[in-house]
């Protein structure tokens, strides 16, 4: 129970529309229809003033590409998860094996200190 009471007591506001002195606008608006202001993104105060630019900036532009239909609220996650390419790609990365350069089960690999040190011999 404690952490719902903790996340009420937080407060929320809309980086999609910040003030011209640097602060946020209180999450929420009257009503879609009768609003100047655009679909809201709100997150909590204290994660709004460590996000860059960038990361707000895209944060908004996917709650509002997600639309708002049926009435409900969209949720939209407000940090984008990197994809790290599988599998073949960590292999790819982390291989600190003894060959210059081949392949391992269909996986190119190569060990980049290898191929620096055997470079006039190869």
């Amino acid at each position: 129970m404690g952490d719902l009471k903790k996340w009420v007591d937080q407060k929320w506001v809309d980086i999609g529309a910040p003030k011209k002195n640097g602060k946020y606008q209180p999450c929420g608006r009257k009503s879609s229809t009768g609003s100047k202001r655009k679909y809201p993104k709100c997150v909590p105060l204290a994660k709004a003033t460590r996000m860059t630019k960038g990361e707000k900036a895209s944060a908004v532009k996917r709650k509002r590409a997600a639309g708002n239909p049926g009435g409900k609220p969209t949720n939209v996650k407000t940090f984008v998860k990197k994809k790290d390419g599988g599998m073949i790609k960590q292999a790819q990365r982390n291989y600190d094996g003894s060959y210059i350069s081949g392949s391992l089960g269909g996986v190119q690999v190569g060990n980049p200190s290898l191929k620096k040190y055997y470079k006039g011999m190869l």
